[in-house]
């Protein structure tokens, strides 16, 4: 089926649900029960970090740096010249 549900499983969720509801399920006003999926409405999804945050130990020394996501090649260029 479309969307990847089974024909069987959805089929059931309508009899499972015109059992509780003790009849049919709602149709619209022609009579005419609604297919498809209907529109949901989710929540906007967080934003992701923009900046890469590591911490480096070596020893007693300890380093933390922060650096924006947007710049990330020049970073590890850093990175590699520091480790080296």
């Amino acid at each position: 089926m479309a969307n990847g549900v089974n024909a069987n499983l959805a089929r059931r969720w309508v009899l499972d649900a015109e059992r509780r509801s003790g009849g049919a399920l709602i149709r619209a006003a022609n009579g005419v029960v609604p297919s498809g999926f209907m529109p949901v409405q989710l929540p906007p999804a967080e934003a992701a970090p923009v900046d890469i945050h590591i911490e480096l130990r070596r020893g007693r020394t300890a380093v933390s740096v922060s650096w924006p996501q947007s710049a990330a090649s020049q970073y590890a260029a850093w990175m590699r010249e520091l480790l080296r």
